[in-house]
C-alpha cells in the first residue's frame, strides 16, 4: 500500500515510517497540516494517517479541505483526545476511523489494513477531468476523448500533478521535487524533455495546446 503519515511529532512519525516500510509498504511523511494536504492533493494513496493537532493547518480542517477537493482516500485520524464529541466530530469531518494516542503498533497495523479491504462500493473512484482528458489516479489509467493513452509512471506523476493544479504556473524546480525528490541532481532539460513527451502522446492536433510554456519559469495545464 502507499500511505501518507501526516504527524508532527517527529518521534512518532519515525515509527511509524520504520514499521509500516518493514511491512511493505511504501511511506510519504509530512509533519504539518499545509504539507501534508499538498502531498495528498498531488499523490494517491491508499490510506492517509492524520494526527489531528498539526502546526499550519489542523487535522480535521485537512480532512474537510481534502473531502471537498474530491480525494477519497481512506482516512486514519490519530488523536489524544478519547471523548465521544472529539471522534464524532473526526468522522463527521470525512475520517473513515479514529485511533487514541496512545496506541499500539498492531492495532494501528490491523485499522489500517480493515481500511484498505473495504468493500468496492464504498470507495469512490476519482476522477480528474480538464477538457477532453480523464486520469483515474488510483488506476494509473489516463484517457482522452474516452480513448486510453499508455503513459510511463513519471509522465502518469507529471501529468496529474499538472492536473491536480490546474491554470498554476508550476516551475520547473517544483516539478523535479515532486517528481524526483529534492536530493535528485538532473540532467538538463529532464522537465522539458518530458514536458514535450507527453504533448506528443496527448497529441493536441488541431485542438489549443493544454499544457502552456511559461518562458523562464516553467508550465501551467489551462482549463
Amino acid at each position: 500500500m502507499k500511505l501518507l503519515v501526516v504527524e508532527d511529532d517527529k518521534r512518532i512519525a519515525s515509527l511509524l515510517q520504520r514499521g509500516l516500510t518493514q511491512l511493505g509498504h511504501t511511506i510519504d511523511l509530512a509533519h504539518d497540516g499545509e504539507d501534508g494536504y499538498y502531498l495528498a492533493l498531488n499523490s494517491a494513496y491508499d490510506v492517509i494517517i492524520l494526527d489531528v493537532k498539526l502546526p499550519s493547518m489542523d487535522g480535521l480542517t485537512v480532512c474537510q479541505e481534502l473531502r471537498k477537493s474530491g480525494i477519497h482516500s481512506a482516512i486514519l485520524m490519530l488523536t489524544a483526545r478519547d471523548s465521544i464529541d472529539d471522534k464524532v466530530t473526526g468522522l463527521t469531518s470525512g475520517a473513515d476511523d479514529y485511533v487514541t494516542k496512545p496506541f499500539s503498533f498492531e492495532e494501528l497495523s490491523a485499522r489500517i489494513q480493515a481500511l484498505f479491504r473495504r468493500p468496492a462500493q464504498y470507495v469512490e473512484q476519482q476522477v480528474l477531468r480538464v477538457h477532453s482528458l480523464e486520469l483515474y489516479p488510483q488506476t494509473f489509467e489516463v484517457k482522452k476523448q474516452g480513448v486510453p493513452i499508455e503513459l510511463t509512471r513519471k509522465e502518469f506523476s507529471l501529468l496529474e500533478l499538472l492536473m491536480r493544479n490546474p491554470n498554476q504556473v508550476l516551475s520547473r524546480e517544483l516539478i523535479l521535487d515532486r517528481l524526483w525528490g529534492a536530493d535528485f541532481e538532473p540532467s538538463a532539460n529532464v522537465v522539458d524533455a518530458m514536458i514535450a513527451r507527453l504533448r506528443t502522446k496527448l497529441g493536441n492536433g488541431k485542438e489549443k495546446p493544454l499544457i502552456k510554456t511559461i518562458r523562464g519559469v516553467g508550465y501551467k495545464l489551462e482549463r
